[in-house]
C-alpha cells in the first residue's frame, strides 16, 4: 500500500457483500491497511453504476482509478480468480499524475532482499485457501518451509509469474530447484521423496 500512497493516491475497497461478512474477509487477511466499504443495501448500488454488477447478484472484480477532478481515468475488470497487476497499476498511476510520481520515484529505493532458493519455498498470499491447505500439510508432516508473500514481495511476484506462464498463481513451490505450480500433493509428494 506505501506505493500508491506515496503516488498520491487513496485505495478504496468495494464490496457488495454485508458489513460483517468484510470485516471477516479482513480478520482473514490479517487485517487491511484500506477503508473498506459494504456496497450491500441497496444491493450492489456502486457496483451497478460502474457497470459491474452481474446478473447473479455479485460484481466483476474491477479496479477503477479516478483522479481529482472526479474523472474515471482508468478501469481494469478481470476474472475473480486472478490477481490486479500492481505494476501495471502502478505505471497507470504514474501517468496520472507524474508530479507524485516523480517525488516518490526520487526516494531511495528500498532493497527487497534476495529471493530463498533453498530446501522448500512457497511462494503464496495471505488469502489464498491452497496456501492455508498447503501450509497445514507441510507442518502435519513436520517439513520446515521458507514462506514469499508475493502481494509483498515484487520480486515473489515476478519469480511467480515467470514459472506460472504470466499468471500470479499461488500456491508455487520451488524445492531444491524443482517448480511445482499450484497445490499439487502427488507432485509435492514426489519432490520431497515421500512417494
Amino acid at each position: 500500500m506505501a506505493s500508491f500512497v506515496g503516488l498520491n493516491t487513496q485505495v478504496l475497497g468495494i464490496s457488495v457483500d454485508h458489513v460483517p461478512c468484510l470485516k471477516a474477509w479482513a480478520d482473514h487477511l490479517g487485517g487491511i491497511s484500506y477503508p473498506l466499504c459494504s456496497d450491500f443495501w441497496p444491493h450492489g448500488e456502486v457496483a451497478r453504476c460502474y457497470g459491474v454488477l452481474r446478473p447473479d447478484g455479485c460484481s466483476e472484480r474491477a479496479l477503477f482509478v479516478i483522479d481529482r477532478e472526479g474523472i474515471l481515468r482508468y478501469i481494469d475488470i478481470h476474472d475473480f480468480n486472478q490477481q490486479p497487476d500492481n505494476d501495471e497499476l502502478r505505471a497507470v498511476l504514474r501517468q496520472i499524475d507524474p508530479e507524485a510520481a516523480l517525488r516518490y520515484d526520487s526516494r531511495p529505493a528500498q532493497e527487497e532482499p534476495p529471493l530463498p532458493h533453498e530446501g522448500v519455498v512457497m511462494y503464496c498470499t495471505p488469502w489464498c485457501d491452497d496456501c492455508k491447505r498447503a501450509r497445514s500439510w507441510l507442518r502435519q508432516l513436520g517439513i520446515s518451509y521458507t514462506e514469499v508473500d508475493i502481494s509483498r514481495s515484487q520480486r515473489g511476484a515476478a519469480q511467480v509469474r515467470s514459472w506460472a506462464n504470466g499468471n500470479l498463481t499461488t500456491p508455487t513451490f520451488e524445492i531444491h530447484g524443482r517448480v511445482i505450480v499450484d497445490f499439487d500433493i502427488d507432485q509435492l509428494k514426489q519432490a520431497l521423496n515421500l512417494a
